[in-house]
């Protein structure tokens, strides 16, 4: 497997309005909130995507629910890296025996996805997000937010 760049970081909180304290109001970074509070920009400069994603949001994306399992490590932040073949690079973990949570599954908004727990219990995606590919480092400027 390739990785290509890091696509996205940012924190895992539950909850919201402790991240919009610290993020937005101490740290007066350039977050944009989504109407279901998803705080996120591309215009902090080193790095692609930065987000301060709920929970909730996490465990929609990864289990298909707003309650994370009980029995799985809460991650307390997210790391994605893009990498040039997300298949091969699912499969390449598969088969280092990694647990995946999401394999390969392309999401609403056209990022392609695998996601499992770091051994330190990060949130890590594998992804293919494409409107961050090109020679302009600020093209993500137009695309959506990644999740």
């Amino acid at each position: 497997m390739r990785v290509l760049f890091v696509a996205g970081f940012g924190p895992v909180l539950p909850d919201r309005g402790a991240g919009a304290a610290l993020y937005v109001d101490a740290l007066a970074l350039p977050l944009d909130r989504d109407d279901d509070g998803y705080l996120h920009t591309a215009r902090l400069p080193g790095v692609k995507h930065f987000a301060v994603w709920p929970l909730s949001q996490a465990a929609r994306s990864c289990f298909g629910t707003d309650a994370w399992p009980e029995g799985v490590p809460v991650p307390q932040a997210w790391i994605e890296f893009d990498v040039d073949d997300v298949g091969a690079a699912t499969a390449e973990l598969a088969a280092r025996g990694y647990s995946l949570l999401v394999a390969a599954r392309e999401e609403p908004w056209g990022q392609t996805v695998t996601r499992l727990l770091g051994p330190e219990g990060l949130l890590v995606g594998i992804t293919f997000t494409p409107w961050m590919r090109g020679d302009d480092a600020r093209q993500d400027d137009d695309g959506p937010p990644i999740r």
